[in-house]
């Protein structure tokens, strides 16, 4: 079987930079050992290998279909439900109460880093019904809690996020969704929601949609939308009953074809009913728990299938003789050369490596902060709440973005080959294209981070940022090594503050077109700065390994391959930024809408 995931990379980042054991010693965690993290990333492996890896290609050749009204996908599907299920894998991070396991979210990413790398369309399944029962777990009275949970859990039903519709993308204020109070207390819903995931299959005996509504009579805008759980099929008398959800059409997308997009039609016969978690009015700010979870996990499926491609394009270019290096003096006679000897595919499967490590440090920073935000209080626990706020809209964009370039070079080191269906590059570079759309657009999580995030509190969560980076520019000093690396990363953390001045000057005047209008390009210029201190905290750690356990062999090569790297994205990458400077601090702005004057014809 072809190598999908590195197990000692994740062991390195889970216990050797992020030092995940001493979550421990806190109360909630403290069932937990080291033998008990690698059991999970073990039995996330053996899922992975025996389940998902192998029906990879077949998945998105046997794509689902929708016949009279019900959606096919792949029968592995409920094998996947059932193993994850049985293994306690979707709510591994709930509390026992809940039904879960109190695993923290660091190691629990990481096993979901490993299933989606192996197939990341199929993966998305466990991943939904695990948001969507959270949701229900944290805001839903106990009635709701004990009918649905347990089965969600248990991967008989299927859970969804039902919020986008036609009229409304990502402008959730404009949902038109409706929901009138009945007299049982439940609520008569009407609507149309599109592009939810999941949303229909025959392999789940219940799929459970987590829907965004307005009650009647509710406030206009983000006010007045509320949170409802709407099954397929609802209890009556004790039978399960159709509640007036159907499949409409299935989009048939470019990528992740696995998983179906479903339109679904929601009470078209007046019989669909709702039951409202939490209180009337308050669903935005309760899904926005759910966004913000799946943000991650989009960032994670990025990081997931950039890593897939490295390592395919890896193993090609140590197959694959072509040409003969440039410096042999008989180019007539002397045998070709495998591709990894040439220069540029070794520049292409270094950057594969920086960014497919980058981002899957930073998004174990993340869920680092969120347990530690778990179990601890005060003004700990708001500072590390800060953190993940600050950097959850890099987690998903940078493995977005640049994963799509990562994927790309793979498929330059296949040549024509990774074109063509036989590899699995082509696929690979279908699936993570709606990375960067997925719960919200790079445009909308760049002006997130600029417009909200860095503003947020007085500019707190940006001072937060700057001191855990100053942590680990202080802690690489110490080694003679990375000290030119440390200067690097001061001075752009330097110019990022100059700009960060200008634009807020924008901010300050009320001329807030001029301060977002090029929040994407702060967004990229943020993030290599970001991935930069990732790649120095892990050069770190790798250079002390190496002075104080003098490690041998592979293990050497190991830590050296890290040092390596960090060095290569601070000369290829970093740079940039310069670039991205220029930009922003130019005064002349032109892509501002213009009264009286079309400029694009």
């Amino acid at each position: 079987m072809a190598q999908y995931v590195n197990l000692r990379n994740l062991k390195f980042l889970l216990y050797e930079v992020f030092g995940i054991e001493s979550l421990t010693k806190y109360e909630h965690f403290k069932d937990h050992n080291r033998e008990s993290f690698d059991m999970i990333l073990d039995t996330a492996k053996q899922i992975a290998d025996n389940l998902l890896y192998p029906t990879f290609r077949e998945m998105d050749v046997q794509e689902p279909q929708l016949e009279n009204g019900v959606v096919n996908v792949h029968p592995t599907i409920k094998k996947y439900l059932k193993a994850m299920g049985d293994a306690g894998m979707i709510g591994a991070t709930y509390d026992y109460e809940a039904g879960g396991g109190q695993v923290p979210a660091s190691v629990y990413s990481l096993a979901s880093f490993i299933l989606s790398a192996a197939n990341n369309g199929a993966s998305m399944f466990t991943g939904l019904s695990s948001g969507a029962a959270r949701l229900i777990i944290s805001f839903g009275n106990q009635e709701l809690k004990d009918k649905y949970v347990p089965k969600m859990l248990s991967g008989e039903w299927q859970g969804t996020m039902a919020l986008t519709e036609p009229q409304a993308g990502s402008s959730l204020s404009d949902i038109t969704s409706s929901a009138k109070p009945l007299e049982d207390g439940s609520y008569l819903i009407k609507g149309q929601k599109v592009f939810i995931s999941a949303g229909e299959h025959n392999q789940a005996e219940n799929i459970i949609h987590l829907l965004l509504a307005r009650i009647e009579g509710a406030p206009a805008g983000v006010k007045g939308i509320s949170l409802f759980v709407v099954p397929k099929f609802r209890e009556e008398n004790g039978q399960f009953v159709n509640n007036d959800v159907a499949a409409g059409s299935i989009y048939h997308k470019m990528g992740q074809k696995s998983t179906p997009a479903m339109h679904l039609m929601i009470g078209d016969n007046s019989n669909c009913k709702g039951y409202l978690v939490g209180e009337a009015n308050q669903g935005l700010k309760y899904m926005f728990q759910m966004m913000n979870e799946a943000r991650l996990g989009v960032g994670l499926v990025g990081a997931s299938i950039a890593t897939n491609a490295y390592y395919a394009s890896l193993q090609y270019a140590q197959e694959r003789p072509q040409g003969r290096r440039l410096d042999e003096k008989d180019q007539k006679t002397t045998p070709q050369t495998k591709i990894i000897n040439h220069p540029d595919v070794r520049r292409m499967l270094l950057f594969q490596k920086a960014v497919a490590e980058g981002s899957l440090s930073l998004l174990l920073e993340c869920a680092r902060y969120a347990d530690l935000i778990e179990v601890t209080e005060g003004e700990e626990r708001e500072n590390y709440s800060l953190l993940l706020d600050i950097l959850t809209p890099i987690a998903k964009t940078f493995p977005a973005e640049y994963g799509i370039k990562s994927v790309s070079e793979a498929m330059q080191v296949f040549g024509g080959y990774g074109y063509c269906e036989d590899f699995p590059i082509e696929q690979l570079y279908r699936d993570i294209r709606i990375a960067s759309i997925y719960e919200g657009t790079t445009a909308i999580q760049s002006q997130d981070l600029l417009g909200r995030k860095l503003t947020m509190k007085n500019g707190a969560a940006a001072m937060a940022l700057m001191q855990e980076v100053s942590k680990t520019l202080q802690e690489a000093s110490t080694h003679e090594e990375l000290k030119k690396y440390v200067e690097l990363l001061q001075k752009e953390l330097g110019r990022m503050q100059q700009v960060m001045q200008r634009l807020l000057g924008f901010a300050m005047k009320q001329e807030f077109e001029l301060f977002l209008a090029d929040a994407n390009l702060f967004m990229e210029m943020a993030s290599l700065i970001v991935i930069s201190w990732q790649w120095l905290k892990q050069a770190t750690v790798a250079k002390v390994q190496i002075l104080t356990k003098n490690p041998q062999g592979e293990e050497l090569a190991f830590y050296e391959s890290k040092i390596h790297a960090m060095k290569f994205f601070f000369a290829y990458e970093l740079p940039k930024t310069k670039w991205l400077a220029t930009r922003l601090m130019d005064d002349e702005v032109l892509t501002l809408a213009q009264e009286q004057k079309e400029i694009i014809v």
